[in-house]
């Protein structure tokens, strides 16, 4: 039975490389009988055997065995004496000591083969549990006609490299020779397919070679898949437990071209034809309803590109582009207020006012308020128009998908791809308003004709190939708008495939090493300067709410100024401004005269030569002298004063 397992074995080509077998002692110990063709088919299989010491004893006893048995069966081919041939020699030597012991009872003799114990032709003979002890079992590895040793174990010591050594090091076994004549040590096991390689399925590609591309070979009117998922996808397997043979198998007609859409191609999983597809496949919910799908291995999002506005640097009008409308009118209007606020203050006491020069000290705050909002206007008008002339401003032509759907424009979208679905069923577009498209060399001359000129205004599809795709055409075109999320790229495997866990915990440890960097940086490599461009550009145009607080400021003082100026005018009429005025006016002159009084007492006086503060004194005491009633001094003045008070 062994030997027919053997032979259907290599003939279903499980004696290749990767694969490693392993055989008990029951069959390694007769493989020396085995037909050499039998033989041959066990290349490279590993087995276990008893361990039988080579004595005197035992060498005696095969010479007598081999000339009795060439005596016997002259016409037959030279046997070697097996193991179960020592077995059968020891057990009826114990039988005939146990007999002999027993005096002929029958009852002991059982009893007395169990309690036997000698060195036989086959080693130690002994029973434990009424099994036969096993002391030394030899690994051997089937090479050539015969087992080639390897080394040796032992239930105390484990493996050994030689029956003397009681150490477990492994490294003096001698080297193993695996199926397929490899020195590699193999997996272990390996899935196969009805006795052939998995079936993988790969799209046909029209676009974007650098994921996916299938090339046919003349030579061997076979097929070559490359690509970055190709990579990742044997990078995976390599790094599985477990061996796995595969082939890739284009989905293509009978004229190369692709055979139908990445749905189909999904599809073709489910219908047992495909045992797996390696691609740019998106995990989406309606496709794994029929198949599994492993861990992503790219994070991935649907958005749009669209065309860059041309260089406003030549627009005639660039002047009014800094400040957008609604600060425009909001410094015209402010304007206007303050005018107004200045000329209601000033014309009443200055009919002939002209804005030269101003008189209320109400107007001259509101006026440097004012020019402090100007100034700061003035420069940050200065410094956007500045940027606008000398730095390119890149603006998309469409910053919102509404604005696509309000105006019916036509967007474009890849062909064969998931992305229609999404556009019709989540977005809500027209249907007659998508566009398939197939290389991105269409994506540019789409975009570059515009919606109103047979082309689109917008792309929408997944961003590893936009990011492509901006690498070659970044001067001209833009990433913008939201990015709707995707699980990302994902392989295919039938439902309850038992290679999905395995090769998803596969993903993740390539993933988070460097061998994912490596892929894609051979296969992907976006430009660093493009990588500027994948989200959307803001408006470098100044606007109102940039400035309200500055219009708070300037407004609230307009109001206030105009507010005390109303409320002076209505308490004229009941002469309450004329006591106010009298009122400081006295309080000023008090201070004044403090003054001067304080000057006098400090002043040095020189005789007979007064000093101007003493004229200036004169004159002051003269002047108080001389009107009736007065006090005949300043200070007695100043102290009536303060009484008066």
């Amino acid at each position: 039975m062994a030997a027919r397992l053997f032979m259907n074995v290599k003939q279903v080509g499980m004696m290749s490389k990767g694969y490693a077998w392993i055989m008990t002692d029951g069959i390694t110990n007769i493989v020396d009988s085995f037909d050499p063709q039998v033989i041959d088919s066990m290349q490279g299989a590993l087995g276990v055997k008893l361990h039988v010491p080579r004595t005197k004893e035992l060498n005696e006893f095969s010479f007598r065995w081999k000339r009795r048995y060439q005596k016997e069966y002259p016409n037959e081919e030279q046997a070697e004496l097996s193991v179960f041939g020592l077995w059968a020699y020891d057990t009826v030597f114990a039988l005939a000591m146990a007999v002999e012991k027993a005096s002929g009872s029958n009852g002991d003799v059982l009893k007395y083969i169990q309690e036997e114990k000698f060195n036989g032709m086959s080693g130690e003979f002994h029973f434990v549990d009424r099994q036969l002890k096993l002391s030394t079992l030899q690994v051997v590895n089937i090479v050539g006609r015969g087992g080639r040793g390897v080394g040796f174990w032992k239930p105390e010591n484990g493996l050994i490299t030689s029956t003397s050594s009681s150490s477990n090091n492994n490294g003096g076994l001698n080297p193993v020779i695996w199926p397929g004549e490899s020195t590699e040590v193999p997996k272990g096991w390996e899935i196969p397919v009805s006795g052939k390689k998995l079936r993988i399925g790969v799209p046909v590609k029209d676009g974007f070679f650098e994921f996916v591309k299938v090339e046919h070979n003349p030579v061997t009117n076979g097929s070559i898949v490359t690509g970055f998922c190709i990579d990742v996808f044997d990078t995976v397997m390599q790094s599985l437990p477990y061996a796995v043979s595969y082939e890739y198998i284009p989905f293509e007609d009978s004229k190369g071209d692709s055979a139908g859409t990445y749905n189909e191609l999904t599809y073709q999983v489910y219908l047992q034809k495909f045992d797996a597809i390696a691609g740019d496949v998106t995990i989406i919910a309606n496709r794994s309803q029929f198949v599994d799908f492993t861990l992503p291995y790219t994070e991935s999002g649907v958005v749009m590109i669209v065309p860059i506005e041309e260089d406003e640097r030549m627009n005639a009008w660039i002047f009014l582009k800094p400040l957008s409308l609604d600060l425009w009118l909001g410094s015209l209007g402010f304007f206007f207020l303050t005018a107004l606020v200045v000329w209601l203050i000033e014309h009443r006491d200055n009919e002939k006012f002209k804005g030269e020069k101003v008189q209320s000290n109400l107007t001259r705050f509101l006026m440097i308020i004012w020019l402090f909002v100007v100034l700061i206007l003035t420069q940050s008008y200065t410094a956007s128009l500045t940027s606008m002339l000398t730095v390119q401003q890149l603006e998309p032509t469409v910053t919102e998908v509404e604005q696509l759907i309000r105006k019916g424009d036509f967007v474009g979208y890849h062909k064969g791809s998931f992305v229609k679905e999404k556009l019709i069923n989540e977005l809500h577009f027209d249907k007659s308003k998508l566009v398939p498209l197939g290389r991105p060399d269409d994506y540019a001359e789409a975009l570059s004709k515009g919606s109103s000129n047979n082309g689109v205004s917008a792309v929408f599809h997944e961003i590893p190939y936009l990011k492509l795709f901006l690498a070659k055409h970044c001067k001209n075109f833009m990433m913008v708008g939201p990015t709707y999320k995707t699980a990302g790229f994902g392989f295919v495997f039938p439902k309850g495939s038992p290679l999905v866990p395995d090769v998803s915990r596969a993903i993740l440890n390539i993933t988070q090493g460097s061998k994912m960097v490596g892929i894609e940086k051979k296969w992907i490599g976006y430009e660093d300067k493009c990588q500027e461009q994948d989200s959307l550009l803001s408006s470098h145009r100044l606007n109102f709410r940039s400035f309200e607080g500055l219009f708070l400021i300037t407004g609230l003082t307009s109001i206030i100024s105009a507010l005390i100026y109303l409320l002076w005018l209505g308490l004229e009429k009941f002469n309450i401004p004329v006591l106010v005025k009298a009122m400081v006016s006295k309080y000023f002159k008090k201070i004044e005269t403090k003054a001067l009084i304080f000057k006098r007492r400090t002043a040095p006086v020189c005789p007979g030569s007064p000093t101007s503060m003493d004229a200036n004194s004169s004159v002051i005491i003269t002047s108080f002298s001389q009107s009736p009633g007065s006090p005949s001094s300043i200070e007695e003045y100043i102290i009536e004063t303060d009484k008066d008070d």
